[in-house]
This record gives structure tokens, sequence and C-alpha cells, in this order.
């Protein structure tokens, strides 16, 4: 019997049997064992997408110019320089979202709690964000205006109840579109009078709390006088909390100037320094910019004092990523904000209306 000769091809045994009795083609198994892992990667990751943790993740939001925002009757938007707000984005961080975030210094991670109490919903956050801005852009108009020198009348006409927290000091008391007009005997005129009340009070101290309502059968508005006993705050218990969402009843305004701020769907009082600026700007012959592009953030108060604000540390990045000259802070978050501009961009530490205009005349 003669060998096969060294490097002679074999030959296919089936060769001379008929196709159909041939036995079935035998193929390697790598291709299933690799789609099916692939299946199942792709089934892990989109279960782990729809696991939320309990962190925002918190990032630069949008920057704003705020001449696209405010309209000034018989004022003029400047040519050169503009004013911009900065906002924050705030998302349900992911399993992916929240490895990210380790990795970027722009974005922090914050827990639920510290932007919306365990009692507190989504709807009532929003509407909560919603009546700041409404309240910062009628301080805006009201500084800019007498700061220019014009007389302005301003009437509040009360704390406007929105809501109440579940289990706290007014749920089952106090009832949505209630009008809280005093307090302890003094007069509330808007929102932050129930603040100032309660800021030297202590958990289980009595406030005495007087409101408007309205009577479901008369339509007709009534008097109505309540003793609550302020419990442990959800955010900080050794503080005490009386449990409502509160907004400004609509005041009495008399602006000499008509301005309006179409603020759009932007909830949130730090934008109200900056509307500031762009009303005085509109109404000044020379630009405050003198040409120059500046981000900045903070509240507003009637006392032209600039309030500290949240997100700093993503503003500050907003306001680089816009190509800002320089960023107008709060005073209380001044040192944090100079710890994320890193030396890339001018952080101006701002206490009042005066501070800002101090700073633009040097530019």
């Amino acid at each position: 019997m003669d060998s096969p000769t060294h490097g002679t091809e074999l030959q296919d045994p089936f060769d001379t049997v008929p196709p159909s009795m041939r036995p079935p083609a035998k193929y390697p198994k790598w291709p299933f064992y690799l789609a099916g892992s692939l299946v199942a990667v792709g089934i892990a990751i989109a279960i782990l997408l729809t696991i939320t943790l309990p962190y925002y993740a918190v990032s630069p939001g949008p920057v704003y110019d705020t001449s696209d925002f405010v309209t000034v009757d018989g004022g003029h938007i400047s040519e050169n320089g503009e004013l911009f707000f900065l906002t924050v984005s705030l998302k349900e961080a992911n399993v992916f979202e929240w490895a990210a975030a380790q990795l970027d210094e722009r974005v922090e991670l914050a827990k639920v709690e510290a932007y919306r109490p365990p009692d507190v919903s989504e709807e009532q956050l929003r509407r909560e964000s919603l009546a700041l801005m409404s309240q910062s852009k009628q301080d805006a108009i009201y500084v800019a205006l007498t700061k220019l020198g014009y007389e302005v009348t301003l009437i509040g006409t009360g704390a406007l109840v929105i809501d109440t927290i579940p289990d706290s000091a007014a749920d089952g008391v106090l009832e949505p579109n209630d009008i809280i007009i005093e307090m302890d005997g003094e007069t509330v005129a808007f929102r932050s009078d129930v603040l100032s009340i309660l800021a030297p009070k202590s958990v289980g101290d009595p406030v005495r709390v007087t409101v408007e309502r309205i009577d479901g059968e008369t339509d007709e508005f009534e008097v109505d006088d309540f003793e609550l006993i302020l419990g442990p705050h959800t955010d900080d218990p050794p503080k005490p909390m009386m449990g409502v969402l509160l907004d400004n009843n609509e005041p009495i305004v008399e602006f000499p100037v008509d301005v309006q701020i179409d603020s759009q769907n932007i909830g949130g009082p730090s934008a109200g320094l900056m509307f500031t600026l762009q009303i005085m700007d509109q109404l000044t012959p020379e630009p405050l910019t003198h040409g120059k592009r500046i981000a900045g953030t903070g509240s507003i108060h009637l006392d032209e004092t600039v309030g500290a604000i949240g997100g700093i540390h993503q503003k500050v990045f907003g306001a680089i990523d816009a190509g800002a000259v320089a960023v107008l802070v709060p005073a209380g978050n001044y040192d944090e904000a100079v710890v994320a501009a890193a030396g890339r961009i001018t952080v101006v530490r701002v206490e009042t209306v005066d501070d800002a205009l101090e700073f633009l005349e040097t530019l």
C-alpha cells in the first residue's frame, strides 16, 4: 500500500457522495459565542441605563445673553459687549453618568435631597423655582430703576401658599392659594418676610399665622388665624420649618418705565444681578461692559445686595466656555469660584450692585 507523498492534498472523503446524501457541514462555533456575549452585554447596559442613583449629576448649563430676555421701553441694546447669565443642568444620574462624573472636573454629584427634599415633588419644586424667578425679575426691575434715579412704587400684598409639605406644621392647616398677610403680629408683604420672621425661631416654637382665604361658597376672601408649632427642617433638622412652598402674592407695582423680562421656562433667582445690569445698560448712553463679554450670577434683593446661589462651580465653567473675560459672583460664593476658575477667568467678588458697577468701570 503506497503512503501519501509529503505535500499531497488530502481529498474530501465525501467527494464521490451525492450532495443529498452528505452529512451537514460543520461550522465554527465562535461566531455564535460572540453574538451571544454581545447580546448579553447589550441587555446589561440597557438595564443599567434604567437604574438611577440617588444623585443628581450637576453640570454647566446653557449660557444666555440677557439682552435676549430683557426689553426696556425707550431703551437701547448695546451693539458691543454682552451680559450673560449662567445656569446649571441637573440630571438624575445612572451608573454610567455617575462613573463619568468621577473623571470630569466640570461635573459634580449631589444627593437628590440637596436640591429636592424627600417630601417635595418634582412639580412642586418646578413651581417654586419659577416663583423664585418671578420674584427675581420684579426685584431686578425695581433695583435697576431706583439705582438710575427713577421713583418706583412696590407694594407687597402677602405671601401666596403654593402647597404644604406632608407631615409638616402647615400640613392640613394652610391650603394652596392662602395668602399669608401677618405672622406673630408682623405684616407679611412678601415671601421674604416669612423667612425673616422665622429666622430667629427654634423647633417647637409656636407661630401665629393670619391668612386671607377664599370662601368656596361666596368666592370672597375671609381672614383666618392659625397657630402652628414649628417642626424640624427636612434638610437641616436643627432649623425650624413651617412646611410651606411660597410665592409672592401679586404685588401692586408702579414702574415709571415699562420693562419686560421673558424668562421663558427658566427658574430660580440667580439671574437677578445680570437682569439688573442689563436693564441699566439699556437705559444708559454708554455700554456698561465697554465692549467686553461679561458673565455673572447671583440673586438680587431690594436693598441692592447680591445673594449667594447654588452650582457656582459649574457656572464658572459655563462662563469660561462662553469666552467671558470676567465672571461676577456673589461674595458668599467667591472662594469656591476662585478654586473652580484656577486662573482661567477673572473672578469678581460682588456683594452689592455697586461692586459690579465699580468693576465694570475699570474695563
